[in-house]
């Protein structure tokens, strides 16, 4: 992987981490609250292996939402412009 894939892939997720946050603001102000509409996929109950003396969990969510998928669309323009 090149470094600009990598530095993409960052700029991209934190467009998303900031959007969703943004979402989870603007879902108390009434007019706003579509931004927070999404669908979360993944495993919801994690998956669990016992061995009797090793037990290992593994759970994995995503949760899209409008505003994060449009922070993640700003944030792709901003790393166009700008790298």
């Amino acid at each position: 992987m090149k470094k600009f894939d990598i530095v993409f892939i960052l700029v991209l997720i934190s467009g998303l981490i900031l959007g969703s946050f943004i979402g989870t603001l603007a879902d108390k102000i009434p007019y706003l609250y579509w931004l927070n509409y999404g669908k979360t996929i993944g495993l919801t109950q994690p998956f669990i292996l016992d061995l009797g003396f090793f037990t290992f969990d593994f759970g994995f969510t995503v949760s899209f939402t409008i505003a994060g998928i449009i922070g993640m669309l700003i944030a792709g323009i901003i790393y166009k412009k700008f790298f």
